[in-house]
């Protein structure tokens, strides 16, 4: 039995062999002892060192297909908040950590981290929607003379290269949460993090070396 096992949450969103083949990859490169499982079943989620939920579509749409499975939505409740096991959120999955999503209407999310998930709005009328495509991440400047970047970026750096897919974005309602942005017409929330979770905009499993050496950093956290 590994000593570490991260599932991977299907709940029908997100390219997961993709996610998977990600974390594997990393496992293997780094002869780390670890299961990587892609499961719909809450029970195991109780088994999870790790969990990742991914995502990809429609906000309320994630969310439905999310809460539609029974258990599910209490087993994260359990496992991510009252255990805090360290949580990956990957695009949408990311959204669905905030207290609502404004796409096709209002829906309540999980309200882990306090904000919204709202369209994107790029000042620059000639820029595409959705974000699409290889864009630089832009760490948030320390308050002090100290480097205060998340242990999960601590490989990255100001220009480092992801792959984003999306058309709304995170708007957080506390500065102290945003980990990493964006530029795109304007400043977008990259990455969020509060307690044992931590969730990116773009997509690790599309974005090469870096996104593998962001995995590699998320299955060393110890929040």
């Amino acid at each position: 039995m590994a000593r570490e096992s991260v599932v991977i949450i299907d709940y029908g969103s997100g390219n997961l062999r993709s996610a998977a083949k990600a974390f594997e990859r990393v496992r293997d490169d780094e002869g780390l002892e670890l299961e990587v499982k892609v499961s719909a079943k809450p029970e195991d989620l109780k088994k999870a060192t790790r969990i990742v939920l991914p995502g990809q579509g429609a906000f309320g749409d994630c969310l439905q297909g999310l809460t539609g499975i029974k258990g599910m939505r209490e087993a994260l409740q359990e496992n991510v908040i009252k255990k805090a096991k360290p949580f990956l959120g990957i695009c949408v999955g990311m959204q669905l950590m905030a207290t609502r999503g404004m796409e096709h209407g209002i829906h309540a999310g999980l309200d882990w981290i306090p904000g919204e998930a709202v369209p994107m709005k790029p000042a620059n009328d000639s820029l595409k929607i959705p974000h699409m495509g290889w864009n630089e991440l832009v760490i948030p400047s320390p308050s002090s003379a100290q480097d205060n970047r998340h242990f999960v970026l601590r490989s990255a750096n100001n220009g480092t290269h992801y792959y984003f897919v999306h058309s709304f974005m995170f708007k957080c309602e506390y500065d102290h949460h945003i980990l990493g942005m964006t530029d795109y017409g304007g400043l977008v929330n990259a990455v969020v993090g509060k307690d044992n979770m931590v969730g990116v905009q773009f997509h690790p499993e599309k974005s090469q070396q870096d996104g593998l050496r962001l995995i590699s950093d998320f299955l060393q956290w110890k929040p």
